[in-house]
Order: structure tokens, then sequence, then C-alpha cells
């Protein structure tokens, strides 16, 4: 079925069915609703190239991928994918990657935006005064970031978790439940998630007037073996953590590994509450010992950047609006009251 046969059914002039179509603001919602399912239901697609002539859009989500094996193996990219992914399909947009190292990454977004690849773009894992973010906003393209800068002397458009209240409430139960040493696992500290989380778990304790130690704090790249090492290492010193929080289900496996090979216990020697993502194949329920999150779904965080962009692109948004998730705290098996220290 073509634009011309799809207006006929629907008794629509052939303009108002093609800005239905690409989410003109001036139709009503009610209309585009009609036409979306009319399309759907007879497997109407809009020619890409006749869409760019029409409307001057490519139907494009861009993203700028950094380049490493720390990103190829990311699982929590992955699952942002998905939930991009999921609402994109249904909303007739594509997704294009463009590889760049850390080197090329300033070029990279000069091209994707010069050649009008992309509609808009979206930028992941910022660092503090992120030179990625001050780049877009000159360029003038339409974009979201999914977390936070700090730094920076303009507002911009994101969406973001409550890290910092997320890993202040888990780090406050265990000071409740009457730990002192408590120990932090956390990620890659030269991005702000980490920086926040940090930050929780530090505010928390300060207000039982207690420190959080630099020795009690690990970070690195979120991976199982990642979270293995920064566990033996908290775990073999003399004054170790008796609670951990941990900023990862993946680096969990590591932890629950380590506490294994040094023949103790959860939550009989060190409490622990991790982050949980949601992932569908990896729940929190099903470890040796039930494991206490913080949990929020990075797949319906994929989703909402997606649908904000198309927003965007479409004029239905604009301006800077920030969005920031609150976070639940599920408490499982994996903590207890501190053990005592003779």
């Amino acid at each position: 079925m073509n634009l011309k046969q799809l207006s006929k059914m629907l008794e629509l002039s052939q303009t108002t069915v093609s800005r239905a179509l690409n989410g003109y603001p001036e139709v009503s919602e009610e209309t585009r609703r009609r036409v979306m399912d009319a399309a759907k239901r007879h497997g109407y697609r809009p020619n890409p190239s006749a869409r760019r002539l029409a409307t001057g859009k490519a139907g494009m989500i861009g993203y700028v991928l950094p380049t490493g094996a720390a990103v190829d193996i990311d699982p929590h990219f992955v699952e942002f994918l998905s939930g991009l992914g999921d609402y994109a399909r249904g909303h007739e947009l594509d997704l294009v990657l463009s590889p760049a190292d850390a080197a090329e990454e300033e070029t990279t977004y000069r091209r994707v935006v010069a050649n009008k690849q992309v509609d808009a773009l979206y930028i992941s894992a910022p660092r503090r005064a992120d030179r990625r973010i001050a780049l877009v906003h000159q360029l003038g393209i339409p974009f979201i970031v999914h977390g936070r800068s700090e730094g920076l002397d303009f507002d911009y458009p994101f969406i973001d978790i409550d890290n910092e209240g997320a890993f202040h409430d888990a780090t406050r139960l265990f000071v409740q439940l009457g730990h002192r040493r408590v120990g932090l696992i956390n990620g890659d500290d030269t991005q702000t998630f980490a920086i926040f989380r940090e930050r929780g778990v530090s505010r928390a304790l300060a207000s039982s007037g207690l420190a959080l130690e630099p020795r009690h704090v690990r970070s690195a790249v979120m991976t199982e073996e990642n979270g293995y090492r920064a566990a033996r290492s908290l775990l073999e010193t003399a004054d170790a953590p008796t609670a951990i929080v941990c900023s990862s289900l993946h680096m969990s496996l590591g932890v629950v590994r380590a506490v294994r090979d040094l023949n103790l216990s959860i939550p009989g020697d060190v409490s622990l509450i991790s982050h949980d993502d949601v992932f569908p194949w990896l729940k929190p329920e099903n470890f040796p010992v039930p494991l206490s999150t913080t949990r929020s779904s990075i797949r319906a965080a994929g989703a909402r950047v997606a649908e904000r962009l198309a927003a965007r692109i479409s004029g239905l948004e604009d301006g800077a609006r920030g969005e920031v998730w609150p976070v639940d705290l599920v408490v499982r098996g994996s903590i207890a009251g501190a053990r005592q220290v003779v």
C-alpha cells in the first residue's frame, strides 16, 4: 500500500496522512492514532527518501558509540538499546550507530550533524563538564542525555535516576541495622552516576557521625571479575566492611563468589545491597541468598529516551527539561544486623 492508497482509504488528504505519520504537532491525537493504526494494519511503511524530501527528516535517531572492550561487553548498554529499539520500532524510527574512538568523538559528532544523517542524538554515560553535551548543544540538533553531567553553564534535556538518593537509602538501612563499616563497590568513578552514588553513601554515613573511608571504596568497570577483585581486596583487610553497597548486579556475582572463596557468608559475615537494572535473565531473587537491591529498569529508560527524542523531532517537546526517576529499595535476605566485633 502506498501513501495515496492509504489516504484514499482513510478519506484524508495525503498531506494530513504524511504529517500524522511524521509526528507533526498540528495533527490531532485522534487523527494521528487513526492513521498509525491503519498504517500498521495494512503494512504501510513510508519510503525513507520520499519522507526526507517531504519532511526534511530522516526518521533516524543517532548515537556515537565509543569503541573499546568495556563497551562491547557492557550488558547495561545492550539492555538500554533494547528499550530504545522497542519504542523506535513501533514509531517508524531507526537507530544509527556511528563508532568512534576517544580521539575522534568530536569529529564524528560534527560529521553526523553536518551530513544530516539523523534527526536527533542521545548521549550516554556523561562525565563532569562533558564536552559532548556542550558540542551537541552548540550544533543545535535535538538531543537527550541519559544521565546528568555537572559543571556545565547551561541547562539541557536529560533522563536520569536518583543515584544519590538510592545509595543514600541503602546505606541508611545498613546504619539502622548497626553497621559502622560500610564499603562501596562502585562503577567508573569518572562518570557522574558513580559520583552521585558515592555522594549518597557518604551523606547517609555523615548523618550518623560516620565516614566513608577511602580504603573501603573500590571503583571499576562493572563486570563480574572486577566485582570479585574488589570484594576480595575489601574483605581481606583487618577492618573489613560488615556491609557493602554494590553498583551493579553483575559485579555482585563476583562479590558473592569472593565471599564464598573466603569462607564467609551473606548475610552472616557481610550484608550486601546491589543496584539492580531489572535484567530479565539475571534476577536478584535467584542468587544463592536473595539479593536486596535498589531497583530501576534501564530498558524503561531506553524507551523513555526514544519517546522524548521522537517528541523533540516532531516539535512536541522543546526546552531543557530534566527527569529524575525515583529508585525502589527492595529488601531480601542478603542483609542482617551487624555482627558483634570483639
